[in-house]
């Protein structure tokens, strides 16, 4: 699937970043090209494509924050520069535009609802967004942000693909080694995607092409990615157990959404050498996830690949329903209640001059 990615905030910045090395390194040309857009100066340097720095009148380059009303309010105001910086990328080759944002900063939650909507008015092709959920202990602001702005992008674009930093997160990394080692995983997951359907060394017997990506995403919403890879056989009647081993893990414990199992729509995508991919073992685990989604709506096909592995790579549209985000939901509520109860008790340093048992002199 041909795209155009438009980094959005630090975190947006550095997974678009991310993406385009991958495509680059796997020689896929599924990117077409890349995008940064910031509020703080410091962060767009280290990306290697064109960056726009938005804001500068209001934050001098200097970021927002963490204040995603503030993020919402640049890119409202310079969106024009954004767009300016996307004409001649966006051709008739592009498929879609994916928007990238951490979900739980300031420029990329407030920003990032702000521009699909825009992108949206502008060009016919779809327009997703690809958002980062903050992990539990990264701390209140970040959980209402990502609450407030994973609403308002669900809506606005034609589909959320959101991915959860706490399904990926290994114990015993720093912060900063945790964000980099995510931002590979995903950059991984959704590399494969974007290539479905790419022209690759290989005939496959039922190549995924971009269509069906698409027509995965179209009920809108949320949607989810799952990842699996295991050891190939020599031979594809040896691959059959491979096929539905990787399936059920790619489901069941490797996706972006965990818990989020039920879906509108599904795209099963086998990848690896075409002569070691089983017919019989994509059709098999095809049905095992219309079952296990309850979605009747489960289309299934190869990607051709050099590897001495098997992969499954599955995309879930419509996972609303995920047991995931109705907590994170929940946790994201109880933040905002508690920040309003503390402004709450926030006492203004002028009510300490304000003394009923001490009189005026004059």
């Amino acid at each position: 699937m041909k795209t155009v990615l438009i980094g959005v905030g630090q975190a947006g910045g550095k997974l678009t970043r991310e993406l385009a090395d991958f495509d680059s390194r796997m020689g896929f040309g599924a990117v077409l090209g890349a995008v940064g857009v910031n509020t703080a100066e410091a962060d767009l340097q280290e990306l290697p494509f064109e960056t726009v720095l938005i804001g500068q009148d209001r934050v001098k380059g200097h970021g927002v924050g963490g204040d995603n009303e503030l993020g919402a309010e640049v890119m409202q105001s310079d969106k024009q520069e954004v767009l300016a910086a996307l004409e001649g990328r966006i051709t008739a080759e592009a498929e879609a535009i994916f928007v990238v944002a951490g979900l739980g900063g300031g420029t990329g939650s407030g920003g990032a609802p702000v521009l699909v909507k825009e992108l949206k008015r502008i060009y016919d092709v779809p327009v997703y967004a690809l958002g980062v959920l903050p992990g539990r202990n990264e701390g209140a602001m970040y959980q209402v942000n990502a609450g407030r702005s994973l609403k308002t992008v669900a809506r606005e674009a034609d589909s959320l693909l959101l991915v959860d930093n706490d399904a990926f997160r290994a114990t015993g990394e720093s912060l900063g080694e945790g964000f980099d080692a995510i931002n590979r995983e995903i950059a991984q997951r959704v590399g494969l995607l974007f290539a479905s359907g790419e022209a690759v060394e290989g005939v496959g017997e039922s190549v995924v092409d971009s269509s069906e990506v698409i027509n995965t995403l179209r009920s809108g919403g949320i949607a989810a990615l799952g990842y699996a890879s295991g050891e190939s056989a020599e031979n594809a009647e040896g691959n059959i157990n491979t096929v539905m081993s990787t399936t059920r893990r790619a489901l069941m414990t490797g996706t972006s959404l965990p818990e989020a199992n039920e879906a509108d729509a599904a795209l099963l995508v086998v990848a690896g050498v075409p002569d070691k991919i089983p017919r019989k073992g994509v059709e098999r685990a095809r049905r095992w996830l219309e079952e296990e989604t309850g979605s009747l709506q489960v289309r299934g096909g190869d990607f051709p690949l050099d590897s001495d592995r098997i992969a499954s790579l599955i995309l879930l549209g419509g996972v609303e329903r995920s047991d995931r985000l109705e907590k994170f939901m929940a946790r994201a509520k109880e933040a905002q209640k508690e920040a309003e109860e503390e402004a709450e008790k926030q006492e203004d340093p002028a009510d300490a001059w304000r003394n009923d048992e001490l009189e005026d002199l004059l």
